[in-house]
């Protein structure tokens, strides 16, 4: 009896997934209508202004660009330890997509004043800015926001590349993620995420590297690069909450299908 018992529990499993209801499939398909205009108009003109300057990031020194994989690892380090704690105290006040992205804005402008010196000094900031509007979705997603497995939902929503990248957009993989909660986990996800968020800083750091019209990229860079994460941090939280319900397999697979669809339809 007991060797029948497992596949019993196979065939009829005691917290078997809730099928996917119309609703949830609507839900699915507004998100991957959210990660497909990610890339709206004001990334499209990022992309056209860095188009013109191909060899902007040779105006980074090689030292500068040597040092941007070891920047993108520290100020998401930086970050991940500060996240929860800015959700106290002056910092229960910022609590909207909109206000995160205006201080994206606001701290870009000022990174771009100085041109190379003053945009490098600014990139901590910016990450912390980006990493807590993304953490502020996750809450809004039912995340808990004390919990470190929440802060390593954040970093994930990270390795989703960014804007003007040629990937396809969240990781779904992290969804079902069951990262122990340690320090190694955490630097091993730091040191998978880093790379592709260096690049991104990279195209930054070229945007902002003339002095004072490196002021208006690094606002305009800042607000796209916020508004592409916290669109990204809809799509990845959105889908954990989703997950909890009907179930990782089903969630991620009806969006990997609604997400093919939409580039069948675009060819």
């Amino acid at each position: 009896m007991d060797d029948i018992n497992p596949t019993m529990k196979e065939i009829n499993p005691a917290n078997a997934p809730t099928p996917l209801s119309e609703t949830a499939k609507a839900e699915i398909a507004d998100l991957a209508a959210r990660q497909r205009k990610a890339n709206g108009v004001l990334m499209s003109a990022i992309n056209f202004v860095g188009g013109q300057v191909e060899d902007g990031l040779k105006l980074l020194p090689a030292s500068g660009r040597d040092q941007i994989d070891d920047l993108a690892r520290a100020a998401l380090r930086h970050s991940f330890d500060v996240a929860s704690k800015s959700r106290t105290g002056r910092g229960q006040s910022i609590g909207s997509d909109r206000v995160h992205k205006i201080l994206g804005t606001i701290s870009g402008a000022l990174g771009g004043v100085g041109g190379l010196p003053t945009a490098l000094a600014e990139l901590p900031v910016a990450t912390t800015v980006i990493f807590r509007a993304v953490h502020h979705v996750a809450v809004a997603y039912g995340e808990d926001p004390d919990a470190e497995e929440t802060k390593l939902e954040c970093l994930a929503v990270f390795g989703a590349g960014g804007p003007g990248t040629a990937d396809d957009g969240v990781d779904t993989a992290f969804i079902g993620a069951r990262l122990s909660i340690s320090g190694a986990a955490v630097n091993g996800l730091i040191s998978k995420v880093a790379p592709r968020f260096a690049a991104v800083l990279s195209q930054k750091l070229a945007t902002q590297a003339v002095p004072i019209l490196g002021a208006a990229a690094g606002a305009g860079t800042n607000y796209a690069f916020v508004d592409y994460y916290v669109s990204m941090a809809h799509v990845h939280f959105g889908l954990r909450q989703l997950a909890r319900i009907y179930g990782e397999d089903a969630v991620t697979a009806h969006f990997h299908k609604v997400l093919a669809a939409g580039k069948l339809a675009q060819t």
